[in-house]
């Protein structure tokens, strides 16, 4: 039984792709975190798709369910976080540039979220990407809060 499961995961590391696919894979790789979760983020609206695999849905949820049927209740970190703009301070021209360099908004729209603070500029991202991208408007003179998504 071993020696298919070897055998599989021998095709599977063999398989090629076409040069269209290889080219994008490519580029991909030399993405920064937070673009690929722009990416993925532009992937889910312009298809319609949601990019979280049932699997790991599943398995995150196995965790929870064994420690709730022990009686044991934990506080979980929370896993995705929001970035909210609540103000922009005296540079609202940085502020927007800034904006716009973490979003895939244009001008005018990033204009808008600035001008409507307190405004969400990114939501349901990892903690990680909220805390660079709260990075980047801060220095650029705003005020940012990291909230836990709902």
């Amino acid at each position: 039984m071993s020696e298919a499961v070897e055998e599989k995961d021998e095709q599977i590391e063999k398989k090629e792709f076409s040069p269209k696919v290889t080219e994008i894979l490519d580029k991909v790789s030399e993405f920064t975190l937070l673009e690929l979760s722009e990416l993925v983020e532009a992937f889910e609206e312009r298809f319609n798709v949601q990019a979280s695999p049932m699997a790991g849905m599943a398995m995150g949820a196995m965790p929870a369910a064994a420690g709730a049927e022990a009686g044991e209740e934990e506080d979980e970190e929370p896993v995705s976080f929001n970035v909210v703009l609540k103000d922009f301070g005296d540079k609202k021209i940085q502020v927007i540039k800034a904006v716009r360099s973490v979003t895939d908004l244009a001008l005018k729209e990033a204009k808008q979220v600035v001008e409507d603070a307190p405004a969400a500029i990114k939501e349901s991202i990892p903690k990680e990407d909220a805390e660079e991208c709260a990075k980047t408007i801060e220095e650029a003179g705003g005020t940012v809060e990291i909230q836990p998504a709902e």
